[in-house]
């Protein structure tokens, strides 16, 4: 039996979600973009501030507070089905994309936001992918550097000093 989520309503929450399988869907840039596009159009569905976020090859990490009225099951829910009905769609496959519900840390207080926030940044400089988080294009810092707040919230005051 799985334990319950923890919600708090005007919380944050730093999300995973893995892959079936291990497999690195995510290798091809296209199939990033097809991510990205789903939390794009998510965030025209559903009120929610996305503060941080990376697609790695095989799992995905997002900081996310959902709007005063927004459950973030749904959210969740809706952007993982909608990604995976595409996913198939376009690869001609059946079944599973992820590996499980999502997984979700409360984050209450600021010492957590900013250790949540760093960890999804510099996941793929730990992974060895870049050299220098700011060049990841499918990391939320590109974004906000970039000043492109189409799928990215800007990042909270005290964050700033965070995004390098």
């Amino acid at each position: 039996m799985r334990k319950p989520r923890i919600v708090k309503v005007g919380a944050a929450y730093h999300i995973t979600g893995k892959i079936n399988r291990s497999e690195h869907i995510f290798e091809p840039n296209a199939v990033k973009n097809l991510f990205l596009d789903t939390v794009k159009r998510a965030k025209n569905k559903y009120k929610f501030k996305l503060y941080n976020f990376c697609v790695m090859e095989n799992h995905i990490h997002m900081v996310v507070k959902p709007g005063k009225k927004e459950k973030l099951s749904n959210i969740m829910r809706w952007i993982f089905s909608v990604f995976a009905i595409y996913y198939n769609k376009a690869n001609g496959l059946k079944g599973h994309v992820w590996q499980d519900r999502f997984h979700s840390v409360l984050i209450e207080e600021k010492q957590h936001m900013i250790a949540a926030f760093s960890y999804v940044r510099d996941n793929p400089l730990k992974a060895g992918m870049v050299n220098d988080t700011s060049s990841y294009p499918f990391g939320g810092v590109f974004y906000i550097l970039k000043k492109d707040f189409s799928i990215i919230d800007p990042p909270l005051a005290y964050l700033r000093p965070f995004v390098y």
